[in-house]
């Protein structure tokens, strides 16, 4: 697969740095992946990865582990992690490509996954 499943702005990189720093066990990095949820049909889940798994995809920005899902990796193609903080709430904000749809309160999302990227081969 050509390029980096996921990025992360300095602000979510920071944020994540600072989450890992305050668990109370090792941390490899995070674990990003989806689940079925709300009215839109999935929802993005974070949480801590105390180890790598042998299907997972494993992206590295601004110093931040990110492990990711095989099922998943398709749905979050393209995708820009960011983290958020206002008067009223504080929380990461994934900016998709692949999202089509969101339920009116933003707990669930519909996805599209990206089409698989082709290597094109040089004719002989």
């Amino acid at each position: 697969m050509a390029g980096q499943v996921i990025t992360l702005t300095d602000t979510a990189a920071e944020r994540i740095k600072a989450i890992i720093a305050k668990s109370d066990e090792p941390i490899v990095g995070v674990r990003l992946g989806l689940e079925n949820a709300g009215c839109a049909g999935m929802a993005y889940k974070l949480d801590y990865a105390t180890e790598i798994a042998p299907l997972d995809e494993v992206v590295t920005d601004k110093d931040v582990t990110i492990l990711i899902d095989a099922k998943s990796i398709l749905f979050l193609l393209g995708m820009e992690m960011d983290y958020e903080e206002t008067k009223l709430r504080s929380g990461f904000v994934f900016n998709n490509p692949n999202q089509t749809d969101a339920c009116g309160c933003g707990e669930s999302v519909t996805l599209t996954p990206a089409a698989p990227v082709t290597e094109e081969r040089p004719s002989t």
